[in-house]
């Protein structure tokens, strides 16, 4: 069928809209037709190519949309269903059926590699191929072909305006915290960056009962705003050393947990710094292959720290997805006021404003 699509062609390029045609759902694919996107900070760094997806390619990581047709060996899902759809993974290697679909051996290939993974494309234009299968859905387009595994099932009456950031940034802060650190009630956490992800995990960390809630940034309006959603403390880094703050706040220990959400090599050093013995810390925020950071081991030896790597908040998005929209409808995880709403045809003036910081989750609705 035509579709309509946002195609990135360059780096620091703005994405084009276009008419592409895409082919016939496989035997173990939905075809879903797109009734929002996030926009994410990873679809911008593909753009820019920090990661090697081959270009032109549809981006979009961070759908939700309705079930329009099933494949022949499809079983779980049907016509009309609602979905939000989540990152690829094989479901069969040693991580997926331990419970860690995101460390699955075929990540990468099957996420970032523009194609099936028998190399077939699924959208074209004029006859050539353009790379698809983004993240397993490429939901920078009106209609879309995704494995049924990818997809998960919401309620009827969900709001599927809302829900597509659930399936990558917003399960990526709140699962590092609820799935990774998993503060307790009266504990203390420090999360550096107040962006989508670092807001995320805050929410997750109030909703789990931590006490001591510390945000670190360099924007003053986006640290007001961690405080009126729940954050204790605030830290401008810009004013003041962030470990030295962190380490008054708690009386000279540290935080028992900390979550770094920017990938710059300095504030994942400060991180390390603010834990207290035997602290968790953890690192989302993506950089450029090859970056390196800082790690004091010489002082940092004696500490007992942890530090994680983790992707997409290590959650089983079928089981996880779930869990948020049930938070979020009990009023314990309100997500929804980090969301602003763009029409689809504005998908460049989204990215923008998501890059300057004056919208902290950026939606596309179609």
């Amino acid at each position: 069928m035509k579709i309509q699509a946002a195609v990135a062609t360059a780096p620091q390029t703005d994405l084009e809209i276009r008419e592409l045609e895409l082919d016939e759902p496989r035997p173990d694919e939905v075809t879903v037709r797109l009734v929002a996107s996030g926009v994410c900070h990873t679809d911008a760094i593909v753009r820019d190519q920090w990661y090697p997806v081959p270009l032109p390619a549809v981006l979009g990581h961070e759908g939700s949309g309705v079930v329009e047709a099933v494949g022949a060996d499809v079983t779980d899902l049907a016509v009309g269903d609602k979905v939000v759809l989540a990152p690829a993974s094989c479901g069969v290697c040693e991580h997926c059926i331990a419970g860690h679909p995101q460390y699955c051996v075929d990540f990468s290939p099957l996420n970032f590699g523009g194609s099936r993974p028998d190399g077939a494309r699924m959208f074209s234009e004029h006859g050539s191929p353009i790379s698809s299968n983004f993240f397993g859905q490429s939901s920078f387009a009106s209609v879309t072909n995704v494995r049924a595994r990818n997809a998960v099932k919401v309620a009827d009456d969900a709001p599927l305006e809302l829900l597509g950031p659930l399936g990558c940034g917003i399960m990526t802060g709140s699962g590092s915290v609820l799935n990774v650190l998993r503060p307790g009630a009266g504990e203390s956490i420090a999360v550096f960056g107040t962006g989508a992800v670092g807001l995320a995990g805050m929410l997750a960390a109030v909703a789990s009962g931590a006490t001591t809630i510390i945000m670190v940034d360099i924007v003053p309006s986006r640290l007001e705003f961690a405080k009126e959603l729940g954050a204790t403390h605030v830290v401008d880094s810009r004013e003041v050393d962030p470990v030295e703050a962190i380490r008054e706040i708690t009386g000279g220990r540290g935080v028992q947990y900390a979550l770094d959400t920017t990938g710059v090599p300095q504030v994942f050093a400060q991180m390390t710094k603010s834990l207290a013995l035997r602290g968790h810390g953890v690192l989302v925020g993506a950089a450029k292959l090859g970056t390196e950071a800082p790690f004091d081991i010489g002082t940092l030896l004696t500490s007992g720290i942890s530090i994680s790597m983790v992707v997409e908040g290590d959650a089983v998005p079928r089981e996880f997805i779930p869990k948020l929209i049930a938070l979020h409808e009990r009023g314990l995880f309100p997500f929804d006021r980090l969301v602003k709403r763009y029409p689809f045809a504005e998908i460049n003036r989204a990215f923008a404003d998501s890059e300057s910081g004056e919208t902290i989750k950026p939606v596309l609705v179609y």
